[in-house]
């Protein structure tokens, strides 16, 4: 199983932990896709603690958090 975890905004209507099977996805964008996620939205992607792109593979054991861009002043 791969583990996806959303962060602030993009909790809206999501479960904070989301639990995969890997079949079907082969890179973290697959993930956002199935999560109605688009790539905009995403300003941060971390594959097991690592900065990473949505292109970038994932494979089952992995954990994958997803934060949007940061507002404030």
């Amino acid at each position: 199983m791969i583990e996806v975890r959303v962060f602030a905004t993009l909790r809206d209507g999501r479960d904070k932990i989301t639990m995969m099977a890997p079949e079907g996805i082969s890179c973290a964008r697959d993930i956002m896709t199935r999560m109605n996620i688009p790539d905009e939205e995403v300003s941060i992607l971390l594959i097991n603690g690592f900065h990473q792109k949505p292109e970038s593979p994932v494979k089952d054991g992995d954990v994958v958090a997803l934060f949007p861009p940061v507002g404030g002043g």
